[in-house]
């Protein structure tokens, strides 16, 4: 006589797998939101002004997000790697004010460009060096930088402005690859794709990636951290110096005062993007996005002759929103669970 347990056969549990289809994954992201958002925005634009689908009007709508894109996409990897620039704006006009000094010495188009391009450069090192060098805190660096590069460009300007660049220096700023596409506009895409592989397809952005996660850690994992804080701050310097080729170009002068306040909007296409401000995750394609909602957002403003300063303050508190925004939704989450 067998002993029957008095217990039944238990069944094999299902256990749901929690890994939702790549394409649930794209639908619930930051991007696909942003992208909707892009979208309504385009909408909402072309009913507020009978001029904005115009073709030529949506080029000149680039112009309002490509060169301050360029600086974002290095500025992308250096906050997911836990660091920030705040100095790239006066990068800009130093770069400007040097190729404006050498404009007037009778200097070419392309030294020029090379001179421009060189001090972004340089700025860039010196910044790398005081954060990745010294260990100083970026945040300060940079503030300091940002001080120390605008100073030099009004102590050589002062309530000056140089003005005599050659024709063809206009090119950069001005000119037009095909049809309504514009040099800027084709050097943003441009960019958006090598800065998007070097991200997400090489091993540098996956070292990006886990720095900006546990900097402690990735010291110990191998990972040369200091030199690649060092060559993205280089990376974030020549962004700058190439927008300043291309913004000094579009306006065909230079003052001290040149792309005032751009930090501030760098920073908020970085964030909105999708970028954790804290390092350690964000996307290309999300600043992308984020480009292109900033620009729609300026350009139907400017259409509705919005002054200025009210840009201004939309610019703050869409920063504001940005950043509050996923910590009340995590604490949310924490309350409910």
């Amino acid at each position: 006589m067998t002993l029957q347990s008095s217990q039944a056969p238990s069944m094999p549990r299902h256990i749901p797998d929690r890994l939702t289809t790549p394409f649930r994954r794209l639908m619930g992201s930051w991007e696909c939101l942003l992208f909707g958002v892009a979208v309504l925005i385009f909408i909402a634009n072309s009913f507020a002004s009978p001029y904005f689908l115009d073709a030529w009007n949506l080029s000149d709508a680039t112009f309002n997000f490509t060169e301050k894109a360029l600086i974002a996409f290095a500025m992308t990897l250096l906050v997911i790697a836990g660091e920030i620039d705040l100095s790239v704006a006066a990068i800009i006009a130093l770069a400007s004010t040097a190729m404006g000094w050498a404009a007037q010495m009778g200097v070419d188009t392309p030294g020029l460009v090379l001179i421009g391009v060189s001090v972004g450069l340089i700025c860039g090192i010196i910044n790398g060096v005081l954060v990745a060098g010294l260990k100083l805190p970026s945040i300060v660096v940079t503030i300091g930088t940002m001080s120390l590069f605008r100073g030099i460009s009004y102590i050589v300007l002062g309530d000056q402005a140089f003005g005599k660049y050659p024709e063809s220096f206009g090119y950069f700023g001005q000119g037009y690859v095909f049809w309504v596409f514009s040099f800027e506009f084709v050097l943003f895409v441009v960019m958006a794709v090598i800065f998007a592989v070097l991200l997400h397809c090489t091993n540098f952005g996956r070292q990006v990636f886990v720095i900006g996660n546990n900097d402690f850690a990735a010291r110990f994992s191998g990972i040369p951290v200091d030199r690649v804080k060092f060559i993205l701050f280089l990376l974030t310097g020549l962004m700058s110096g190439i927008a300043a080729v291309c913004l000094t170009s579009r306006l065909g002068s230079t003052r001290p005062s040149i792309a005032q306040g751009w930090e501030l909007e760098v920073v908020t296409m970085v964030v909105l993007g999708g970028v954790a401000i804290t390092g350690g995750a964000g996307t290309i394609g999300g600043v992308v996005i984020a480009a292109f909602v900033m620009g729609l957002v300026t350009f139907g403003l400017g259409l509705m002759n919005v002054p200025g300063i009210v840009m201004s303050i939309f610019i703050g508190l869409l920063l504001i929103i940005t950043i509050a925004l996923p910590i009340i939704v995590r604490r949310m989450r924490n309350l409910r669970s």
